[in-house]
């Protein structure tokens, strides 16, 4: 099930933010990426103020992606999902129904690392295109893609 983040979910979806991205950590060689040292103050605040959904099974969040429109384009970010269930297409479906949730948007764009071959197929097989890649560091270089509506 898929719906509206509450104020209130804040930290259990920080929670499920800190474990997706721990292999991202590793992967780059980075523990203090943005997604692992944001607070749970930082998580609320995005979720009153732009789209923030939430992929439940039961009564336990599993999932969250967030959008925030700016114009004609929605920036997505933050896709995560718990990693005891990662592989059974929450992630895609979390996607799928950002797009739905913000159909009045022209375009949507988002950034993963070049490492991150897993996120890059999924992002690839909903549609969105490698615009440019920006490096970061020696070891990270942001590839930078866009989803038509």
């Amino acid at each position: 099930m898929i719906e509206r983040a509450e104020p209130a979910e804040a930290g259990e979806i920080l929670t499920v933010q800190r474990a997706a991205y721990v292999t991202e950590a590793q992967l780059y060689g980075d523990p203090f990426i943005p997604p692992l040292v944001e607070s749970a103050e930082q998580v609320r605040r995005a979720v009153e103020s732009g789209t923030v959904l939430v992929a439940r099974d039961g009564g336990r969040i599993v999932g969250a992606v967030r959008g925030r429109t700016s114009e004609t384009t929605c920036r997505v970010g933050r896709l995560v999902v718990a990693p005891d269930v990662q592989g059974r297409g929450i992630g895609g479906a979390l996607l799928a129904a950002l797009h739905e949730e913000v159909a009045e948007a022209l375009a949507f764009d988002l950034f993963t690392g070049h490492l991150s071959e897993g996120n890059l197929r999924l992002y690839r097989r909903h549609g969105y295109r490698e615009t440019r890649r920006e490096r970061m560091s020696d070891h990270l270089t942001l590839v930078h893609m866009r989803r038509l509506s």
